[in-house]
C-alpha cells in the first residue's frame, strides 16, 4: 500500500533533487509550496505557508512521512513549530529534518552573532522542537551544498574588491549526495540524530573564491575581513566543519567544472 510523503521545500535546491528519489520509491509524494502549481508526473502540490501556519494542517493531512527541507536565512524555528503542531495533530509516524553542521556548536549569544549567524541558532531550535515533539524523528546535519556555496562566491565576485571573512573554512558537499541519503533515511525507520555529512575536504574561503575566479577568468582583489563575535570565533575554529565525516565524493573543483564549463580550475 502506498504511503503519503509530504515534502516541504520541494522546489528548493535540495527539494528538487529529493523529489524524484522519493517518487521512485512508489509512494505518493506531496509538495508543500507557497505558490500554487499544477500536478506534474503524479506529483501533487499543495499551497501553504509554514511561516504563518496557513494551510499547513491541510497539507500534512494523511501524510505518514514528513520531510522538512524548507529553510531560510532566519525563522526556521517558527516554520518547524507550525509543522510540528500539524504533524502531531495528524499522527505523522516519521518526521525527517535536514539541519546544518555546526547548529549545536556555533553560539548565538549577542546581536552581532544573531545578525551574522542566526541561521545556525534557528536550525538548532528547529532541531529541539522536532526532538521534543513526540513524533518519531530523524535529523541529518550536512555541510554547505556546492550549489549554495557557488551562489555565495558568485555574489561576492561581483564586487571589485571582495571582502573575505578571515580564517573561515567551508566544506562544500554535493546536494544530490545529501538528497540520496535523506531519501534513504525518510524511507527507513526513525533514527534520531544520525551521523553528519561533509564534503570531501575543507577549503579556506579564499580558495573557494579563487577557484571560481580562475574558472571564470576573472581578476579581483581579495581582502581579509575580521569578523567580531563568539559565533565568528567558533567558525574560525571550524565549528561548521565535519572533517571526521568527509563522506562526500564530488569535489568543489569537479562541481565548478560542471557548472562553469571549464576544466577543473587551479586553486593556487
Amino acid at each position: 500500500m502506498m504511503t503519503m510523503i509530504l515534502l516541504t521545500g520541494g522546489t528548493g535546491t535540495l527539494g528538487r533533487l529529493l523529489v524524484p528519489r522519493l517518487q521512485a520509491s512508489g509512494n505518493q509524494v506531496r509538495v508543500l509550496s507557497r505558490q500554487s502549481h499544477p500536478p506534474v508526473d503524479g506529483l501533487e502540490y499543495v499551497t501553504g505557508d509554514l511561516a504563518s501556519g496557513e494551510g499547513v494542517e491541510a497539507a500534512v493531512a494523511y501524510a505518514k512521512i514528513v520531510v522538512h527541507c524548507a529553510g531560510s536565512a532566519k525563522g526556521d524555528e517558527i516554520k518547524a513549530s507550525n509543522l510540528v503542531k500539524a504533524s502531531v495533530k495528524s499522527g505523522v509516524s516519521h518526521l525527517v529534518y535536514i539541519s546544518v553542521v555546526g547548529a549545536d556548536r556555533v553560539p548565538i549569544l549577542s546581536r552581532v552573532d544573531r545578525a551574522m549567524f542566526g541561521y545556525f541558532g534557528s536550525k538548532f531550535e528547529a532541531e529541539r522542537l522536532i526532538r521534543r515533539s513526540g513524533v518519531p524523528w530523524t535529523t541529518l546535519r550536512a555541510t554547505q551544498f556546492d550549489e549554495l556555496t557557488l551562489t555565495t562566491v558568485e555574489q561576492l565576485s561581483k564586487l571589485p574588491i571582495v571582502p573575505v571573512p578571515a580564517g573561515f573554512q567551508f566544506q562544500p558537499i554535493a546536494g544530490d549526495e545529501v538528497a540520496a541519503r535523506l531519501a534513504e533515511l525518510a524511507l527507513g525507520e526513525p533514527q534520531g540524530l544520525v551521523p553528519e555529512m561533509g564534503g570531501p575536504r575543507a577549503y579556506p574561503m579564499t580558495e573557494l573564491i579563487r577557484g571560481y575566479l580562475s574558472a571564470r577568468q576573472m581578476r579581483r582583489l581579495l581582502v581579509p575581513m575580521p569578523m567580531p563575535g563568539q559565533a565568528a570565533a567558533a567558525m574560525r575554529a571550524g565549528a561548521n566543519l565535519a572533517l571526521d565525516r568527509a563522506v562526500g565524493r564530488r569535489s568543489w573543483e569537479d562541481f565548478l567544472a560542471e557548472r562553469v564549463g571549464t576544466s577543473s580550475p587551479s586553486l593556487v
